[in-house]
């Protein structure tokens, strides 16, 4: 993946160190979290981590977001994460060109009116905004939340948001490294800010739980991850090989992968959906060919 000469996203916050979400947990200390918390736990901070969205139960989503500092605004962050170090420099750059080809992607999927329609048709494409932080943020709507939390996409405020240190997370702790693995994150909670401007996040399916429904956003995000990868591919110069790495990183946070023996509590899909519906994405670069709510039935997924 080749990202010399490429356009950066002017849609990006720098949050700085430790603004909001009650003091931060470091993202070492994530997996002993995860233990502590046993399987009810681990289905929410397994759902996030598997680069997730706000979609969770609520008595869950609750429970989780109270403990990370409520939902009340927090103060932002002191210094700059971007310059923190040479490495977090390079993430926060690469973030922006990933971001910037999102922005070039959907500006024209939306004007060519090639997405899922769920009601009435979306009117133009609206960038979301990156921010990037360590240790805790406050987002605009969806409370406050500590570096824990994985990257997730606010829809309230139409923000993504993301502590660098994550793409650590994903080489050290779920052996998913490469670069178009961590585009991949990106590109995923972008299509959740999709998902929201066409409608598909509202969406109820009569006789699934709220974790079925949620795994029908998760795979759909996904599938548009793969859109994005399909139609930036020659200008990114994405090759085989960047595409191994995100098949991985799907793999990797499947919730089967992650550990979860109930599927009941899957809340993304696992591992072998996930890299399917990215697949359909990737290779058909049609975003009506990730209308997961069109399939009927939910283990057909």
């Amino acid at each position: 993946m080749d990202i010399g000469g490429r356009r950066r996203s002017e849609h990006f916050e720098d949050r700085g160190q430790g603004g909001g979400g009650g003091g931060g947990l470091p993202l070492h200390l994530l997996f002993g979290v995860v233990q502590m918390l046993g399987v009810k736990g681990v289905a929410v901070i397994g759902a996030l981590l598997g680069v997730g969205y706000l979609v969770l139960p609520a008595g869950l989503k609750a429970q989780l977001f109270g403990a990370l500092g409520g939902p009340g605004a927090g103060p932002q962050g002191s210094g700059s994460v971007c310059a923190a170090s040479a490495e977090n420099g390079k993430a926060c750059d690469f973030s922006r060109v990933v971001l910037a080809s999102t922005e070039d992607v959907w500006k024209d999927k939306f004007q060519s009116a090639s997405l899922p329609e769920y009601g009435s048709a979306p009117g133009p494409y609206q960038n979301p905004t990156l921010v990037v932080f360590a240790d805790g943020v406050s987002t605009g709507g969806c409370g406050n939340a500590t570096s824990a939390v994985g990257p997730f996409y606010c829809p309230r405020d139409k923000k993504l948001y993301i502590d660098p240190g994550f793409y650590g997370v994903m080489e050290q702790k779920l052996k998913a490294p490469g670069d178009f693995a961590q585009a991949y994150v990106i590109a995923h909670e972008v299509g959740h800010h999709v998902q929201n401007l066409i409608g598909s996040t509202r969406l109820k399916v009569r006789g699934e739980s709220e974790n079925q429904v949620s795994v029908r956003v998760e795979l759909q995000a996904d599938c548009l991850a793969g859109v994005w990868g399909h139609t930036a591919r020659a200008s990114l110069s994405i090759t085989e090989e960047d595409l191994k790495e995100a098949l991985t990183a799907a793999h990797a946070i499947g919730d089967d992968a992650l550990g979860h023996s109930n599927q009941d509590d899957y809340t993304h899909g696992t591992s072998t959906q996930r890299i399917r519906w990215f697949r359909r994405g990737f290779e058909g670069g049609d975003p009506k060919q990730c209308d997961t709510f069109a399939v009927t039935k939910y283990a057909e997924l």
